[in-house]
């Protein structure tokens, strides 16, 4: 059994137009919502054997501020193919892991993360949060799955069992949709 941590990176600033899509930073609710999930993460207890990651600006923002909050900082790997990578892209990524880690945790995009999601965790009926992740995966939610696999290389479509999932609105209802910051 392997467990897989999806971290969806907080919610980023669209203010200035100069900027590339990788370099936009997180915004206020952003900052907000990336230390209470770090908060969350900590407690959550799952304790990461490796971390990958974007690196994106609002990833590294993300990971820097949950990191602070929770008071630890795991050791990250940055790579650059998790920045909009699709559910295929971040599949072939954790086959090539060695080191055969007990847990991951990936940190990065949609719609890539919620696809893997969608492609890991089969579509019978049988996960409630898999139906709430269709509706929507939003900025700085965190996943927990458990994979009935033996070594990351046999990671494939339909073996995951989504065991948790928390947004931030969960925690703070001021960090739902449809507050202005």
């Amino acid at each position: 059994m392997k467990t897989l941590g999806i971290f969806r990176h907080a919610k980023s600033d669209w203010h200035d137009a100069r900027l590339r899509d990788f370099d936009r930073p997180l915004n206020k609710r952003g900052r907000k919502g990336a230390a209470l999930m770090g908060l969350h993460i900590r407690d959550h207890a799952i304790g990461w054997n490796r971390v990958l990651a974007s690196p994106a600006v609002r990833v590294t923002q993300t990971i820097e501020l949950a990191g602070e909050a929770a008071g630890e900082m795991p050791p990250i790997t940055w790579d650059r193919r998790i920045y909009l990578a699709s559910s295929a892209t971040l599949i072939d990524l954790l086959r090539e892991q060695t080191g055969d880690p007990r847990s991951i945790m990936l940190v990065g995009h949609n719609p890539g993360l919620e696809d893997l999601i969608f492609d890991l965790v089969p579509d019978d009926g049988s996960s409630p949060m898999r139906d709430v992740v269709e509706e929507k995966f939003p900025t700085a939610a965190y996943a927990v799955l458990e994979l009935d696999i033996d070594s990351w290389g046999q990671i494939r479509e339909g073996i995951g069992r989504l065991a948790h999932l928390t947004r931030p609105r969960d925690l703070d209802p001021e960090l739902g949709p449809d507050i202005q910051f």
